[in-house]
């Protein structure tokens, strides 16, 4: 593709953002870019329905329940902004935020929209090995972190990687830091004191800030991490417009509108919880509710007393809720839409789903470098929904091609290829791993078939990576660490069918002469690796030999039929 880097506002050529003049205007004349930023959004809503409850969120371990207005997200978003601007936050530098789903992940990111900054929102699965890469790789500035999350001390982590990440000035934490102790309210890194205590609206003319730092819609506002295959992250850069063209047909197509309730148990930090969480219902002026540690029966409990009406998640979150004995106490007839992808969903599941959830199950297919691209639509006959991903969004287009890049025959399987408005502008410096040809069409990294109506249905993947519960696990980084144990020959991992999961990492190790290694001491090599604990495998199998191709390398379909074979109880978990 003959991409340039735009020049225009923030946009800093060592990103190497990919987005040309042409498709600009092809993507705005034909109204898939509206040209509007989520201020732009949340302007309209106050405009409308000042009053109208925007978010709701619950957090599991403090106990409580938040509810916030249009207006008050708006009042505390330009706070925050304008503190940010104090701190010295400047038009392009990157933000990052660790945090769970809580309301104030939306309100930061508002702040960073007003003031031009780059969101980066982060996991909170992430530890220091991964934090390390990805806080230096963007040039990190500031970084919003919970003080306490699932048993986990966040600051404690961030202050030992300091002295690695020269471009990190401030750390704020959420609840409370080390120097403002649990409450907060003093202390130079305490959100609660800095940012909503402190009346920043006093000290600066946020009006003259925020038209001065008003982000155009075609710069660079999010940049988000997504597992490769060669152990690097690579840092997704979307634009406004892109960002806009994810969300901007879903709710047509699936009936949403204003008086859609969102529940969002996916992760906000995941493309699927930003864009559907807080995207969408800022856009159509929808309630949305933050669920932030995944139990099924207490979903069960938001959907009922919040009257939720749409959901989207993983594959996982579908069947916990189905199966919950919750659902007999805590009925879900409000819920009308439940959209899954990130992993096959089983004919039985939706079949169960359906009966006993008592909504529309809709299947679909995306990425984090543009959204829902396919869904399955309400109506559809039972052969689309049960056996396929669903057909394209409008403004997007899907096609399988064959090993001489000409589309594939019916049913035959191929690469999966994508084009159009959604697609991202760029991976952050690293303009080589682009994968998109001169017409626009990107390289997936699936294999698909695709049915006479062009709806699609995933076969397997061409990356080496497995997707546990919806999370890319980066098999190929993982690797690299096993290989650091002074037992370890050589190590594959491969993908384990789970009916819950999708898929657990199993991995074969071959042992150096003498050497002996179990589950445990695996796992606690991974431990002192410093890796996320959800990327670790949850097999351990020792084989005198890998099986090998004539040039030496390891033949990992054959491994994964062993793996398959060994059923849905094989997993030995810590």
């Amino acid at each position: 593709m003959d991409a340039t880097s735009m020049a225009a506002g923030a946009d800093r050529d060592d990103r190497c953002v990919m987005l040309t003049g042409e498709r600009i205007e092809a993507a705005t004349t034909a109204g898939h870019w509206p040209d509007r930023t989520a201020a732009d959004y949340l302007d309209d809503a106050l405009r409308h329905y000042p009053d109208k409850v925007f978010v709701t969120d619950y957090k599991a371990e403090a106990g409580t329940r938040t509810t916030l207005s249009y207006r008050d997200i708006d009042r505390i978003s330009r706070r925050i902004g304008a503190g940010l601007a104090a701190h010295g936050i400047g038009k392009g530098d990157v933000v990052a935020f660790q945090l769970p789903n809580w309301w104030e992940f939306s309100a930061i990111h508002l702040a960073c929209v007003r003031i031009g900054a780059v969101s980066n929102p982060l996991m909170p699965i992430f530890r220091a090995r991964e934090l390390e890469f990805m806080l230096s790789f963007a040039e990190t500035r500031a970084i919003f972190v919970p003080r306490r999350f699932r048993g986990f001390e966040y600051e404690p982590m961030i202050d030992g990687l300091r002295d690695k990440l020269p471009c990190l000035e401030h750390v704020f934490v959420l609840g409370g830091g080390a120097r403002g102790g649990a409450g907060g309210g003093e202390g130079d890194n305490v959100f609660e004191a800095v940012f909503l205590e402190e009346r920043w609206e006093d000290e600066i003319d946020t009006c003259a800030l925020f038209d001065e730092r008003r982000v155009d819609p075609n710069e660079v506002i999010e940049v988000c991490y997504t597992s490769g295959t060669t152990g690097q992250p690579k840092g997704v850069m979307h634009t406004s417009n892109t960002l806009a063209a994810c969300v901007g047909i879903g709710p047509a197509r699936l009936a949403l509108g204003s008086d859609t309730v969102v529940l969002m148990a996916s992760p906000l930090a995941h493309q699927t919880g930003y864009l559907y969480g807080f995207l969408m219902p800022i856009r159509i002026g929808a309630r949305t509710v933050l669920q932030d540690i995944w139990d099924p029966a207490v979903a069960a409990r938001i959907i009922h007393d919040e009257q939720a009406t749409f959901t989207i998640g993983a594959t996982p979150f579908l069947a916990d809720l189905a199966h919950s004995e919750a659902l007999e106490r805590y009925p879900t007839a409000s819920l009308e839409i439940f959209a899954t992808a990130g992993a096959p969903v089983p004919r039985v599941l939706v079949q169960t789903a359906t009966e006993r959830l008592g909504a529309s199950v809709v299947a679909g297919w995306g990425m984090s470098e543009n959204g829902l691209v396919t869904c399955t639509l309400p109506g559809d006959p039972p052969e689309k929904i049960f056996g396929t991903d669903g057909g394209p969004w409008a403004g997007m287009e899907v096609r399988v091609v064959d090993e001489d890049r000409e589309p594939a025959p019916p049913g035959v399987p191929g690469a999966l290829q994508a084009r159009g408005a959604a697609n991202f502008v760029g991976y952050l410096k690293r303009p080589e791993a682009y994968a998109t040809d001169r017409d626009g069409w990107f390289d997936t990294g699936d294999i698909a078939t695709m049915d006479e109506s062009g709806y699609i249905r995933i076969t397997s993947r061409a990356k080496d990576i497995i997707i546990r519960g919806g999370e890319n696990v980066p098999v190929v980084e993982v690797e690299e660490l096993l290989y650091r144990h002074d037992a370890v020959r050589d190590a594959a991992i491969v993908a384990m069918p789970d009916p819950r999961l999708g898929e657990r990492g199993c991995v074969f190790v071959t042992l150096r002469p003498g050497a002996s290694l179990d589950f445990a001491a695996m796992q606690r090599h991974l431990e002192a690796e410093q890796l996320a604990k959800q990327y670790w495998p949850e097999r351990l199998e020792i084989v005198d030999e890998m099986p090998r191709t004539p040039s030496g390398k390891i033949q990992k379909y054959k491994l994964r039929e062993l793996a398959a074979a060994f059923g849905p109880d094989a997993a030995r978990l810590s």
